[in-house]
């Protein structure tokens, strides 16, 4: 799914209007939600949906006009076009962060990138369906990531045991380059065949 082509007003900007629109949804998890759901099989999925689902139901911020909604939405699919330049050419990554390699920045990180995988790019994928119709091969790709998301989980359990810290560091670094090969065969094999028919307006 794609909008007209809106410029993304850039990661600090945008933290300010998440900010102003007391977003609970970080930056990092939105791109890649939309990501994921630029590669949606679910093809009654629209951008607004997604959007709306970075709030709790029901507390979505409310518009007061329609030059107000049209900059929200505006902004929005900047990003949305960010992500699906991205997906166009498999170059969807783990978004950049800045830790120390202590027990409680690593124990963040992978907090952080638990959330970026599961409830980011997996959720999107799915649109809030579970009965989407996949090959074998993507299904079981999709839930290679629910898969992954869980060893960093496991990884801030071995934090709190006082693993040895450069082991955790070496398997979070392959984690992510696991997650990240298999977000890419599932956009090589999956989306890539289709992208034409993603180019499509659907804001609102």
């Amino acid at each position: 799914m794609q909008s007209e082509k809106n410029s993304y007003i850039g990661d600090d900007k945008f933290l300010k209007m998440l900010e102003h629109y007391q977003c609970p949804t970080p930056l990092s998890v939105i791109k890649m939600r939309f990501a994921g759901a630029i590669c949606s099989p679910n093809l009654e999925l629209r951008p607004a949906d997604v959007i709306s689902s970075l709030w709790p139901e029901g507390q979505s911020p409310r518009l007061e006009t329609k030059e107000e909604a049209d900059l929200f939405f505006k902004f929005f699919m900047g990003l949305w076009d960010e992500m699906f330049t991205a997906v166009s050419e498999n170059k969807v990554t783990l978004p950049a962060h800045k830790f120390h390699k202590d027990t409680e920045s690593l124990k963040l990180q992978c907090d952080t990138r638990l959330v970026e995988v599961e409830y980011g790019f997996v959720e999107g994928f799915w649109g809030g369906r579970q009965d989407l119709q996949l090959p074998a091969f993507i299904a079981r790709m999709v839930d290679s990531l629910s898969e992954l998301s869980g060893v960093y989980g496991s990884l801030v359990k071995k934090l709190d045991k006082g693993t040895d810290l450069d082991e955790i560091v070496k398997t979070l670094s392959y984690t992510d380059k696991m997650v990240e090969k298999a977000v890419a065969f599932i956009i090589e094999n999956s989306v890539l065949p289709r992208i034409e028919s993603l180019r499509r307006t659907v804001i609102n």
